[in-house]
């Protein structure tokens, strides 16, 4: 794998789960990530904890991790890498995809043994 180069994000992530067929909200996306995913069970919705909308489950506390790209759809690996390197760190996260590059959240009292773990494993993170 070769060396990535990811950025820490600034602000608190939040994730809320509204129930399947809930009417797609509309949020701000200047200030941050905002990623909406539907499936026939629920609608998940990651941005800024500051205009999560109201959801039956909220699970705040998140910090944002983006490689950055953008990367070719040929290229094989890369959240393997990032999250073989986490978890081994005993660090979980939440991982995302858009068509430039990847995302991952971890809980912000991990941060910095993320960031740690990153590094260690050869790459370049900027805090």
């Amino acid at each position: 794998m070769k060396r990535l180069t990811v950025d820490v994000r600034p602000g608190e992530y939040s994730i809320a789960k509204l129930p399947s067929g809930s009417p797609v909200p509309s949020l701000p996306t200047s200030d941050g990530l905002v990623s909406i995913t539907s499936t026939p069970d629920e609608l998940s919705v990651v941005s800024l904890a500051g205009i999560s909308p109201a959801a039956e489950k909220v699970d705040e506390g998140w910090r944002l991790l983006t490689v950055r790209g953008p990367l070719e759809f040929t290229l094989t690996g890369i959240m393997a890498s990032l999250a073989g390197s986490l978890a081994a760190a005993g660090v979980s996260l939440y991982a995302m995809s858009t068509f430039d590059t990847d995302h991952i959240l971890v809980k912000g009292t991990d941060l910095d043994r993320a960031v740690a773990a990153l590094r260690e494993a050869g790459h370049e993170v900027h805090a």
